[in-house]
């Protein structure tokens, strides 16, 4: 059955590139990012692992935790490190999962045999400190993904966990925001106290509450 927003991230006992872990246990009481590989060696993978590697500040102030996966073996994921380390300029600082039997990829629905009957598509998922999981995106094989965006809909996913808004279209961080539907106009004073914009009786801004 395939996962959907809201569902309990599956838990697993898995061996990584840093050894054998339980995936709540690594999570902890952070937030966590696991995306999917087709392959080790592939070269839109490479660029992208290196990114992740050298976001682990934006990651870490966010307390976040990235974990990886790929169908191959952790002992091909020690050598595929070293080239990702070499050719994009950083030091992979993350641990990347060796799912050969692709247990985990089956239980997160990242095969799709349309697509291919045995690599896991391009798949990303954002999980809240409770294992609830916030956001799925799924990329095609040949499309590398936006790590902006990743970062951004986390920052959008922190700020809406605990205050009534929601973030409009292209929103970054330190942006006006959305009051949600639910908070009458004449209580929005009290509750956002830096003022409102009303646009539309439906359509109130107010400046990002936790600035």
């Amino acid at each position: 059955m395939s996962l959907r927003l809201g569902d309990k991230a599956p838990n697993f006992q898995a061996k990584t590139s840093a050894g054998e872990i339980d995936f709540y246990e690594y999570l902890g009481d952070s937030w966590g990012v696991l995306f999917s590989h087709p392959a080790d060696y592939t070269p839109v993978c490479t660029t992208e692992l290196g990114k992740t590697a050298s976001l682990k500040s934006e990651f870490e102030k966010r307390n976040v935790k990235v974990i990886a996966l790929s169908v191959d073996s952790v002992e091909s994921h020690k050598g595929w490190i070293n080239d990702i380390n070499e050719t994009q300029g950083v030091e992979v600082n993350f641990p990347i999962i060796g799912d050969e039997n692709r247990e985990i990829a089956l239980s997160y629905d990242m095969i799709h045999p349309n697509a291919s009957l045995t690599a896991t598509v391009r798949s990303l998922f954002v999980i809240a400190p409770d294992k609830s999981i916030k956001l799925i995106i799924t990329y095609p094989a040949s499309t590398g993904r936006n790590f902006q965006e990743i970062l951004r809909v986390i920052d959008s996913l922190q700020l809406t966990a605990n205050y009534s808004v929601a973030t409009p279209a292209d929103w970054k961080d330190g942006e006006d925001v959305v009051v949600v539907p639910a908070i009458k106009t004449e209580d929005i004073p009290a509750k956002f106290p830096k003022g409102f914009t009303q646009v539309k009786p439906y359509l109130r801004l107010t400046p990002q509450p936790n600035k």
